[in-house]
C-alpha cells in the first residue's frame, strides 16, 4: 500500500456516467503504478467503488476521523464494529485524521479488535501538525504507518529528518507530496504550481518516505512519466525503513539527502526556485556514510542544478583493495650510481608519517592533498605530477602538480576503494618550457635569436621522431609546426650528448660552421605559440625524470573509523532480573534503547568462557563465592577459549542472531580482543611453551603493580622455552582468533592493553587481517605513554583511547586537542573520547553529580568524532571504592541489575548530543577545531568547522559542575570575512531556537542544569 493515490470521487446513483469515470480513473491509477486509492470519506456507492478497485488490483482506503464524547461508553465497540463492517466490504485500510483526539489506549483497543478479525486491515496515522509528545503517544497503538510533514518543509531545515527518525522507529513513513485536504482554495493553489517544483516535491517524497501520497491532479503537473517512475522506483526498493540522512551543511547551496539499503541513493535538491546552484561533489563524496561511493559508470553526474531542480544519484559500496605485500631494499651507491642519481630534488612531501615509514590514514571519499618541495640546479623549468595506485593495481594514476611558489608544488586525489594505497611524486626537466621561456626573454631583450630558433627546430624534429610510431596525431601536429617555423638546417646525431659534442666541434673560434637563416617574426611567433607548447608537452621525453625516494603508504578505511558513538555494556547484566545471568538474546531487547540514544557501536567486554582457577570475587576479592561469575577477562575454561562463547550467554548461533538484530537497528557490534588467558584455558595444556613459567614450576600471572590479576596469565611472545616455530604458531593462532570473529560478521575490535604486547606483532597482525577484511577497525585501549600510544596508531590501529579521561582543566584540554589537530599526529591518530570505562571511574565524576556527567558528555561528543560511554554513565553512576578510580560493586566481578529509568538520568541530553553530531559534519571528526577567547577560565569556548566551511559549530562548556559560570565570549568574525560590528545568524542546536548576534562580544551564562551550549552558525545576518 506504499504508493497511494488520493481521489476526490464524484460517483452518484443517477446514471452510469460517474461509474464509468471511476473505472477509467482506477485503470489510469493502476497503470501509473499506484497500489492504493484513498478517498476522503465513506460513500453510498462503496460496493461499486471497491469492486472496481479490486478489478484493477488496487487497495481501497478511506479517510477516518474519530472523536470520543466523554460519556460515550460504547464508543470503542461501536466503531470497531463499524470498521469491521467496512473492512468486510473490501476497505483495506484507513487514514486516521486528527489521531490525537483519541487516547493511545483507545486506538490500541479499536485497532486490536479490527485486527483480531481482519489482520491485514491497515491503519495509518495522519501525524503532520502533531507535537513530539502527541506523536510519541501513538507508538505501540497499532498504527502501521505515519505521514511525514513534507509539504511544509523548506528543503533545508533539519526538523524533517528528526521527525523522520522519530516516526520510523515502529511505523512505515508515508510522504505526502501535498496536503491532500479537501480545501478547494489550497488545492487550486498547488494545482497552479510550476512543473519543476512539482517534480521536486514528488521525488523528495519518494526519497524521504517508504511510500508516497499523491493527490488527484498532481500527476498532470509533475507529469505522468515522473509519477510512474517514482512508483516503479519505490516498488524496487526492499527492506525496512532506512534512516534519512542529510550530508550537506545548513549553509550549503545544495541539500543532499542519503538513504541506504538495497537501493542506496543520494538525492540532490536545489532549495531555490529560480537560482541555479553548483554541486560540490568533492564534499559529498567524502560525506557519504559507511563505505558508499557515487556510481560514475553510466551515470551523468550534474555539476549544476537548475532552479527547483533535483536529481537522484545511485550510490554503491566501495570495492575493496586486495592486500599485496611490497618490500624494498637500499643499495650502496657507487660512483656510477651517483652519476645516474636524480638531478631533481623531491623532498618534504606531505602528508607523511615518519617520512613514509607508516601509512597516512584517511576514510573513503576523503581528498588527499599532496605537497612537495621540488627543484633542480640551474634556471631550467621543471614539471611534476602526483602518482598513486591501490596496492593491487600495477598501473599508476597521474595528476599534474601545480606550482605554488617557493619551489612548493601541490596536487590531490580521492581514492574510492577501501584498503592499502600508495602515492608518490615525479618530476622532470621541462625541456620545451625552459627553451620557450628563454626565447621569450631574448626576443623581448632584442637579442639575435637565430641560433635559438635552430635549437627549437631541432627539439621539434626530435619530438617528431619520438612520436611518429606511437603518437601519430601528435607527430602530425609537430610536422605542421615545423612547416611554420622552418625545417632544421642540419640533422644532428642522437642522443642529446652526442648532439652537444658535435655542436661544440662546429663552434670554432666563436663562429658556427653551419650558416643559420635569420628568425622571421612570423616564425618566432609560431615557435612561441600555445598550440605548439601543448603538443611539445604531450611529446616531452621527460629528461632527468626523478621520483620521490619513498612510496608513501595510505590506508583508506570506512568512515566509522573516524565518526561513531560507542556504548559499552556487559551482556550478562542485561537479564532484567537481579542476580540472573543475562544472555545474547536479552541484549536484543536493549537494542532499541541504545539505538534511540543515537549510538552506532555496541561494544562488549570478552564474551568467552571464564576460568575457575583463582576466579575473582565481588569487588576484585581474591576468593570467589560459589555464585560469583568471575572476570570476563580471565578467558578460557573446559568449554573453550578465544573462539568460543560463554555458555551462560548463549550459543554462537545466538550471537549471530544478535549481530543480525543489531544491524537492523543501525548498530554495529564491537568485540573485545584480549590476549590473556585463565589458567584453565585449553592452550595451557595444548601449548604450554606459549606461557611464562617461573623457577618453581608455577605460572607467572598478570600484574601491574600494585594491581594483581591472579586469575589471568599472559602468553609469552618470545618464550625461551618455545622454538621459533612454536613462537610463530602463537602469532598465527592469535591472528586466526580475529579472523574467526571477522568471519562471524564482527568488523570492529577493541584491543585490550596492546601496549603490553610486541609492537611487531600488531603491525603484522593488523595488516594480515585488513588484507582479507578491509572493513575491520581496531581500537587501541592503551592508557600509557604518549609515544607508545602514537606508535600503536602508526602500526595500524584505527582509533585510540586517550588522555581525555583525565583532562579536566581549560589549558590542558586546549593543549591536548591542539596537539591532536596538527600534523603529523592528525594524519595517523584518531582519538576515541571514552568518558568512563569499567576500569575507570574518574575522580571528577565521583564528586560532580549530574552537572559533571553533562560536562564530560558535552566535551567528548563535540570535541571528537569518536566518543563512548560505559553503561551507567547515562544514569550518572559514580559510586566508587574510596580513594580509587574504580567502581564499587564493579560489573567486572558481578552481575548488576540496572534501573534504566533512574531519576536524574541524562538519557535525553545524550540523545540530543548524538542527534546534533549526526546533523553537523563539523562534529564528525576531532579535526577542524579552534579555541577562542572568553574571559572566564572555567569556560571552554571553541569552534569546529568542515574543511569546506559549509558547517561551523560553536561550543561553550562550563568546566565547573558546582554552579553557574558566566563570561563574555569573543566571536572570531574576522574568520568569516566580517567586520567587528558584523552580525551573524545563529541556531541553538540543542534547543533548536534561532537568533541573531550583533558584534563580536556576547555574554553567556552556563548553569548546572545546562552547563554547555552548542550553536550552529547559519551565515551573516
Amino acid at each position: 500500500m506504499s504508493c497511494i493515490y488520493y481521489a476526490y470521487p464524484r460517483l452518484s446513483d443517477q446514471d452510469g456516467t460517474d461509474v464509468e469515470w471511476w473505472d477509467d480513473l482506477c485503470a489510469r491509477v493502476s497503470a501509473l503504478g499506484f497500489q492504493s486509492v484513498l478517498i476522503p470519506s465513506t460513500h453510498e456507492a462503496l460496493d461499486a467503488m471497491v469492486a472496481t478497485c479490486k478489478r484493477h488490483r488496487l487497495f481501497f482506503l478511506m479517510d477516518l476521523t474519530l472523536e470520543r464524547a466523554a460519556d460515550d461508553t460504547d464508543f470503542i465497540a461501536e466503531w470497531a464494529e463499524r470498521l469491521l463492517s467496512w473492512s468486510n466490504e473490501g476497505v483495506s485500510g484507513f487514514r486516521c485524521l486528527a489521531p490525537s483526539r483519541l487516547s493511545a489506549s483507545d486506538w490500541k483497543a479499536i485497532i486490536g479488535r479490527v485486527h483480531a478479525q481482519q489482520p491485514e486491515c491497515c491503519f495509518m496515522a495522519w501525524t503532520p501538525g502533531l507535537g513530539h509528545e502527541q506523536a510519541a503517544q501513538l507508538s505501540g497503538s497499532g498504527f502501521e504507518a505515519a505521514f511525514l510533514s513534507l509539504p511544509w518543509w523548506d528543503y533545508r531545515s533539519g526538523w524533517l529528518l528528526e521527525e523522520h527518525d522519530r516516526l520510523r522507529v515502529d511505523m512505515s513513513v508515508i510522504a505526502p507530496v501535498e496536503d491532500p485536504g479537501t480545501d478547494l482554495t489550497s488545492r487550486e493553489t498547488w494545482l497552479r504550481q510550476d512543473p519543476e517544483q512539482a517534480r521536486r516535491k514528488l521525488w523528495t517524497a519518494a526519497f524521504a518516505g517508504d511510500g508516497v501520497l499523491v493527490p488527484m491532479g498532481f500527476e498532470a503537473i509533475a507529469g505522468e512519466d515522473d509519477v510512474a517512475q517514482v512508483n516503479q522506483w519505490i516498488a524496487q526498493r526492499h527492506g525496512a525503513s532506512q534512516r534519512l540522512q542529510r550530508l550537506s551543511g545548513p549553509q550549503a547551496d545544495v541539500t543532499a539527502l542519503f538513504r541506504g539499503g538495497s537501493a542506496a541513493s543520494l538525492l540532490l535538491i536545489n532549495p531555490y526556485v529560480d537560482k541555479p546552484v553548483k554541486v560540490d561533489w568533492r564534499t559529498l563524496r567524502c560525506r557519504l556514510p559507511q563505505s558508499y561511493i557515487v556510481k560514475t559508470a553510466g551515470t551523468d553526474l550534474p555539476d549544476v542544478l537548475s532552479g527547483s531542480g533535483c536529481r537522484l544519484i545511485p550510490v554503491a559500496p566501495a570495492s575493496v583493495v586486495k592486500g599485496v605485500a611490497v618490500s624494498s631494499s637500499d643499495q650502496r651507491k657507487s660512483v656510477t650510481v651517483a652519476l645516474q642519481s636524480a638531478r631533481i630534488a623531491i623532498e618534504n612531501i606531505s602528508p607523511s608519517v615518519d617520512q613514509g615509514r607508516f601509512a597516512v590514514k584517511r576514510t573513503i571519499g576523503d581528498t588527499i592533498q599532496v605537497q612537495a618541495d621540488i627543484f633542480m640546479d640551474g634556471h631550467d623549468r621543471i614539471s611534476a605530477s602526483l602518482v598513486w595506485r591501490a596496492m593491487d593495481e600495477t598501473v599508476w594514476h597521474e595528476a599534474p602538480m601545480e606550482h605554488l611558489g617557493n619551489d612548493r608544488w601541490q596536487a590531490q586525489f580521492s581514492p574510492d576503494r577501501l584498503g592499502s594505497h600508495c602515492y608518490g611524486v615525479r618530476a622532470w626537466l621541462d625541456t620545451w618550457g625552459s627553451y620557450r621561456e628563454q626565447l621569450k626573454k631574448k626576443v623581448a631583450g632584442g637579442v639575435d635569436v637565430r641560433l635559438e630558433m635552430e635549437e627549437g627546430r631541432l627539439l621539434i624534429s626530435d619530438a617528431v621522431e619520438r612520436t611518429k610510431d606511437d603518437m601519430p596525431f601528435t607527430a602530425n601536429v609537430l610536422i605542421s609546426a615545423l612547416d611554420a617555423v622552418g625545417r632544421p638546417q642540419a640533422t644532428l646525431p642522437k642522443p642529446y650528448l652526442q648532439r652537444a659534442q658535435l655542436s661544440m666541434q662546429q663552434t670554432v673560434g666563436g663562429s658556427h660552421t653551419t650558416p643559420l637563416a635569420p628568425g622571421e617574426p612570423e616564425q618566432i611567433q609560431a615557435m612561441l605559440s600555445e598550440s605548439l607548447a601543448e603538443a611539445m608537452e604531450f611529446a616531452d621525453a621527460r629528461e632527468f625524470e626523478a621520483g620521490s625516494d619513498v612510496v608513501y603508504p595510505l590506508q583508506v578505511e570506512r568512515r566509522e573509523a573516524r565518526f561513531a558513538s560507542w556504548y559499552e555494556l556487559f551482556p550478562r547484566s542485561q537479564g532484567g532480573v537481579p542476580g540472573v545471568h543475562g544472555t545474547f538474546l536479552d541484549v536484543i531487547d536493549r537494542l532499541p534503547f541504545i539505538r534511540d540514544m543515537g549510538f552506532d557501536v555496541l561494544y562488549f567486554p570478552p564474551i568467552h568462557p571464564i576460568g575457575q582457577t583463582n576466579r575473582k570475587g565481588k569487588n576484585n576479592a581474591v576468593k570467589a563465592g560459589p555464585d560469583d561469575p568471575g572476570s570476563p577477562y580471565a578467558i578460557g575454561s573446559a568449554e573453550g577459549g578465544h573462539e568460543a562463547v560463554h555458555p551462560q550467554l548463549g550459543s554462537l548461533d545466538d550471537f549471530r542472531e544478535l549481530i543480525r538484530a543489531a544491524k537492523e537497528h543501525d548498530l554495529e557490534i564491537a568485540m573485545d580482543f584480549a590476549i590473556q588467558c585463565s589458567p584453565d584455558h585449553p592452550w595451557l595444556k595444548a601449548r604450554p611453551a606459549w606461557f611464562d613459567w617461573r623457577p618453581d614450576g608455577s605460572l607467572r600471572y598478570a600484574e601491574n603493580p600494585p594491581k594483581r590479576y591472579e586469575d589471568i596469565v599472559n602468553p609469552d611472545f618470545y618464550s625461551p622455552a618455545a622454538s621459533a616455530a612454536q613462537q610463530a604458531a602463537l602469532w598465527v593462532a592469535l591472528r586466526d582468533v580475529v579472523l574467526f570473529w571477522a568471519g562471524q560478521g564482527i568488523q570492529t575490535f577493541r584491543v585490550d592493553n596492546p601496549h603490553t604486547k610486541p609492537l611487531p606483532f600488531w603491525q603484522w597482525m593488523i595488516s594480515q587481517v585488513q588484507a582479507l577484511h578491509p572493513h575491520v577497525i581496531f581500537l587501541s585501549e592503551a592508557f600509557t605513554r604518549p609515544k607508545m600510544m602514537y606508535r600503536l596508531a602508526k602500526l595500524g590501529f584505527s582509533q585510540s583511547y586517550t588522555y581525555f579521561t583525565w583532562r579536566n582543566h581549560k589549558q590542558e584540554l586546549t593543549d591536548y586537542l591542539t596537539e591532536l589537530n596538527v600534523e603529523p599526529v592528525a594524519d595517523f591518530f584518531r582519538p576515541n573520547f571514552f568518558v568512563n570505562t569499567p576500569d575507570i571511574n574518574p575522580y571528577f565524576l565521583q564528586s560532580s553529580g549530574r552537572p559533571g556527567f553533562l560536562i564530560r558528555a558535552a566535551l567528548a561528543a563535540t570535541m571528537s568524532g569518536l566518543w563512548g560511554v560505559y553503561n551507567g554513565f547515562e544514569l550518572c553512576e559514580a559510586q566508587a571504592i574510596p580513594g580509587k578510580e574504580e567502581y564499587l560493586d564493579s560489573e567486572k566481578y558481578e552481575i548488576r541489575s540496572w534501573d534504566w529509568g533512574r531519576p536524574g538520568n541524562i538519557v535525553a541530553e545524550i540523545t540530543r548530543l548524538n542527534q546534533v553530531r549526526r546533523a553537523n559534519p563539523a562534529l564528525q571528526s576531532h579535526l577542524g577545531m579552534r579555541f577562542h577567547n572568553i574571559d572566564n577560565d572555567q569556560i571552554l569556548f571553541f569552534s569546529k568547522s568542515t574543511p569546506e566551511r559549509d558547517n561551523v559549530v560553536l561550543v561553550a562548556i562550563s568546566l565547573d559542575p558546582g554552579g553557574t559560570q558566566a563570561g563574555t565570549l569573543e566571536l572570531p568574525l574576522w574568520q568569516w570575512g566580517l567586520p567587528d560590528d558584523g552580525s551573524v545568524r545563529v541556531r541553538d542546536l540543542f534547543s533548536d531556537s534561532h537568533f541573531r548576534w550583533d558584534g563580536k562580544y556576547h555574554r553567556v551564562a552556563l548553569t548546572q542544569e545546562r552547563p554547555f551550549a552548542v550553536w550552529g552558525l547559519e551565515g551573516p545576518a
